[in-house]
């Protein structure tokens, strides 16, 4: 099998840019969460595209962005690490929006990783009509211009009606180098259940909260264990996760009126928790106050970061 082709590619680009959603695209499943809240990843997530012809290890990573916080600083150096070891790198830009300074900054970091090909990707071309898509197309050719890099392709998709996502899958295969598979057919991601488990209920806590809470939720999964004395054809899962906020009055956002946010909050993971894991799922859900976590090393640590 001397054509196979094996490899690493990662998106890059500004909180938003449609990284994950592309993400899940390419792969089929849902492997990263989304939200129309910025900086919703906080980690490398591995996607995983099994062909013929090849294998293909999509890594999201967070948005790189002007850290305000630990928290912030440590996403972006996540990043940054990324794109150093991957054989490709797609730089994602959203067509909905203007080529700004942000996409400039990172398309000039970009331009001192030498011999690594880089794909200019215009995300969320559903959005936006054709002749928005032709001036969005040379922004980011002349972006390529002016920074010195001279892009492998330049490719507009739309993660959510699915156009061009096949070419793009293509296009990134045709840059991998030759090589075996990286992992068992069939698998689809190497993040363990539980990171997974916790990310969904993140997500869910997302949807519908104010602007300013996003970036102060951290979930973590307590505990995971099969119900003891249950049938072997009736089982159940119980799921205990801690969501840490960093101010009381967060909280109580999270709660709702009369405890009605944290019981959609509960009902839309659980849905999302069992069709992951293909079983019925009790999910106890406790709400903690870590003052601050975002800025403080030691509760960084505590809860992953």
């Amino acid at each position: 099998m001397t054509d196979f082709r094996s490899g690493f590619a990662c998106f890059v680009g500004r909180p938003n840019a449609g990284k994950s959603t592309l993400t899940n695209a390419l792969v089929g499943e849902k492997i990263a969460i989304t939200s129309s809240k910025p900086q919703t990843t906080r980690h490398s997530v591995r996607g995983i595209i099994h062909r013929p012809d090849a294998q293909l290890v999509l890594v999201d990573t967070p948005g790189l962005h002007k850290p305000r916080t630990l928290l912030g600083e440590r996403l972006n150096a996540v990043v940054r690490e990324t794109w150093a070891v991957v054989d490709v790198i797609g730089f994602c830009v959203p067509a909905d929006q203007p080529v700004g300074k942000g996409d400039q900054f990172i398309a000039a970091e970009l331009a001192g990783i030498k011999n690594t090909p880089k794909v200019a990707i215009l995300t969320k071309t559903d959005l936006v009509d054709h002749a928005r898509i032709g001036e969005r197309l040379l922004d980011l050719a002349r972006l390529g211009e002016k920074v010195g890099i001279d892009w492998a392709e330049v490719v507009p998709v739309s993660a959510k009606s699915g156009d061009q996502v096949a070419l793009l899958e293509d296009l990134l295969v045709q840059l991998l180098p030759p090589g075996q598979a990286l992992y068992p057919d069939g698998e689809l991601t190497d993040e363990p259940e539980i990171i997974m488990v916790a990310e969904l209920i993140r997500e869910a806590v997302l949807e519908g909260v104010r602007d300013e809470l996003p970036h102060s939720i951290a979930v973590v999964i307590e505990d995971m264990i099969p119900r003891e004395g249950r049938r072997a054809d009736d089982p159940l899962l119980d799921v205990h996760a801690a969501l840490y906020v960093e101010r009381d009055s967060q909280k109580a956002i999270i709660i709702g009126h009369r405890g009605s946010r944290l019981r959609d909050i509960g009902i839309e993971s659980r849905r999302q928790i069992e069709a992951l894991l293909g079983t019925r799922v009790h999910l106890d859900l406790q709400i903690k106050v870590a003052k601050d976590w975002q800025r403080d090393p030691r509760e960084l640590r505590k809860l992953g970061f």
